[in-house]
């Protein structure tokens, strides 16, 4: 006789852990949620301030300048190009 998962789900203690696992997995999914969602918004904000500060000092984008840095989801290079974007010429110097 083969006992499938239904035929066990009738036992009191199968039920609990089955809930036990999905309220585990539910809050598992919400952290690894939160987590995503904090790296995409600073992602997001880098972006942001790059294209802030390359504007405010008067650097011309090109299209492909521009869409470098708003598909760039690095970051460690966003940050460095935040930094760079203080000071560079041109966005050449930028992406160097």
């Amino acid at each position: 006789m083969t006992v499938g998962v239904e035929d066990l789900m009738h036992l009191p203690f199968v039920r609990e852990w089955v809930e036990r696992g999905k309220t585990e997995g539910i809050a598992e999914g919400k952290v690894e949620g939160k987590a995503e969602g904090k790296v995409e918004g600073k992602v997001e904000g880098e972006v942001r301030s790059i294209l802030l500060i390359l504007n405010a000092r008067g650097l011309h984008l090109t299209d492909e300048a521009r869409t470098r840095i708003t598909e760039c989801t690095d970051p460690d290079i966003l940050e460095s190009w935040i930094t760079k974007a203080i000071t560079a010429t041109s966005t050449d110097e930028l992406f160097d």
